[in-house]
């Protein structure tokens, strides 16, 4: 059984930092785009950031470029999400996601289906 489990999330003060953590299990993803999407209250789900099969092929929306940084190790079957310079913008709960098809670059993992893999979501608060 795939599974995704995000963790990393919590309260943090506007202009802080948190680092999420997405441990896959069930099957390598080392082929695979994964990803970072974000929902906030009363708001659709929104793409965040994500990376290719290599490290060198990541993707990011225009609202946290510059801020958020995507990695993964394959060794690890995880992938990260370090975000700096936190807003209360960026409150959501945050979820982790990988494309079912593989060799997949990081622009096309920027929209994934719900056929996809997705984990459950961790909540990041940032305060004013």
């Amino acid at each position: 059984q795939v599974q995704l489990v995000e963790s990393g999330g919590g309260l943090v003060q506007a202009g802080g930092s948190l680092r999420l953590s997405c441990a896959a299990s069930g099957r390598t993803f080392s082929d695979n785009a994964m990803g970072w999407f974000r929902q906030a209250p009363g708001k659709d789900r929104e793409f965040v950031a994500t990376i290719g099969r290599f490290s060198g092929n990541t993707y990011y929306a225009d609202s946290v470029k510059g801020r958020f940084t995507i990695s993964r190790d394959n060794a690890k079957n995880t992938v990260y999400l370090q975000m700096n310079s936190l807003k209360p913008e960026d409150t959501a709960v945050y979820y982790c996601a990988a494309t079912r098809r593989p060799f997949t670059s990081a622009q096309q993992g920027a929209v994934m289906s719900p056929d996809d893999y997705w984990g459950q979501g961790t909540q990041v608060t940032v305060s004013s």
